[in-house]
């Protein structure tokens, strides 16, 4: 069986909701963000930001909204003050982050011989 007939038909139709969820998913930070939170441990905000070096505040705060509105990334807000925001993933988020994270793995691995 090869890869692509294993591939749901579906998703090579234009308006098919996969090209969605891999729009979401394999955006360019939603991976770092999902393999950020792959720990398990719940994050806050800046610890996200430093861990995806380079993301604008405004691209984090859309990836997080795109994210916890799949139902991938949880977020709790404490009412506190000042406010304290925490991320993680939910069992959904999570089924995908272990799939996620040796296909980012292995881009890792390979990235310099691609690029050359």
């Amino acid at each position: 069986m090869s890869i692509a007939s294993a591939f749901p038909d579906q998703a090579f139709t234009q308006g098919c909701p996969t090209r969605v969820v891999l729009d979401h998913v394999m955006s360019k930070w939603s991976p770092l963000v999902l393999a950020a939170l792959s720990d398990g441990e719940p994050l806050r905000w800046s610890e996200l930001r430093r861990r995806a070096e380079g993301v604008s505040e405004k691209m984090l705060a859309q990836t997080l909204r795109m994210l916890e509105q799949d139902g991938l990334v949880l977020r709790h807000a404490r009412p506190v003050v000042p406010p304290h925001v925490e991320y993680s993933l939910t069992p959904l988020g999570q089924g995908l982050v272990e799939r996620l994270v040796p296909l980012m793995t292995w881009i890792a691995e390979h990235a310099d011989q691609i690029l050359e």
